[in-house]
């Protein structure tokens, strides 16, 4: 397994995919929120980041409370996300966070993510870390950086779902 420099986006995407397959016990109870049985996916973005050597974040643990803070100190993304943002989603009233997870990869119509807290059947709060696709859609509510060391390297593979990933239509629309 490679080493990433501590403090990088690639060390973080490098423990949060370490954690793929983790399943919650019944009622929320999970390792990264200390089994008080609340909805984790933001305590598992706590969890990651400091274990990556990560400073400097806020709280992730209310998902918009946390949005709004990193647009606050400066750290919401204009543009196109990088490995190692932070995705902020919603399913519910236009423009509300309700969940929240970690950019692994990034094409011109999906990220690749690891979330905290999520499932096939209820993305917000279903109980398993995993690997998800997540097409730049109204779901997609915005993404922030924390503040990585810089790092030129090549990231941790992460793969995704075969069957989330929409196939494009037209030869060489996605690239890999």
């Amino acid at each position: 397994m490679a080493e990433y420099p501590l403090g990088t986006a690639a060390r973080a995407i490098r423990v949060a995919r370490d954690e793929i397959g983790t399943v919650e016990q019944p009622e929320n109870k999970v390792k990264y929120n200390d089994e008080n049985g609340l909805p984790w996916c933001g305590y598992f973005i706590d969890w990651i980041l400091p274990r990556a050597g990560v400073k400097g974040t806020p709280s992730q643990i209310s998902t918009s409370l946390g949005a709004h803070k990193m647009k606050e100190i400066g750290r919401w993304v204009d543009g196109k996300p990088q490995p190692g943002d932070l995705i902020y989603l919603g399913w519910g009233a236009k423009g509300e966070i309700q969940h929240i997870g970690i950019v692994c990869e990034v094409t011109d119509k999906y990220v690749v993510t690891i979330e905290g807290n999520t499932s096939d059947t209820n993305q917000a709060n279903g109980g398993a870390v995993m690997v998800k696709v997540r097409q730049f859609d109204q779901h997609v509510i915005g993404f922030s950086r924390p503040k990585y060391v810089p790092f030129k390297g090549e990231y941790p593979k992460v793969e995704a779902p075969a069957a989330s990933v929409a196939k494009p239509k037209k030869k060489g629309l996605l690239k890999k």
